[in-house]
């Protein structure tokens, strides 16, 4: 299969989504604004809780991510099954520290 077969079928299947991804990335923008707005640097605010629970969302991708995808992990065979695998739980990882490390700086505020 050829790369652009790949992505053909990746935009049919993503299609359905399209609403839920924009809500998505409408939201994770809104906070970020919102948090700089306040005076939020992610690189100069830290807050361990919201790296944790983010890293135990990322870790729990492993056991829902099939589950969303109505497969099992009797399908995980090959290299690129546990590749995939791995990147669903580095991305949950990545979207809920992007979302809950402003979110925390909001609900914390400065001073933490």
């Amino acid at each position: 299969m050829t790369f652009s077969g790949a992505m053909t079928i990746l935009m049919y299947a993503l299609a359905p989504f399209t609403w839920l991804i924009v809500a998505g990335v409408v939201v994770l923008l809104a906070v970020h604004l919102l948090a700089y707005m306040r005076g939020y640097q992610i690189t100069q605010y830290r807050c361990l809780l919201a790296t944790g629970v983010a890293a135990l969302i990322g870790l729990s991708a492993f056991f829902w991510a099939p589950w969303l995808t109505n497969s099992e992990f009797t399908y995980i065979s090959t290299v690129f099954d546990w590749v995939a695998v791995i990147g669903s739980i580095v991305g949950a990882f990545v979207v809920a520290f992007l979302l809950l490390h402003p979110l925390s700086y909001l609900v914390r505020g400065q001073d933490a």
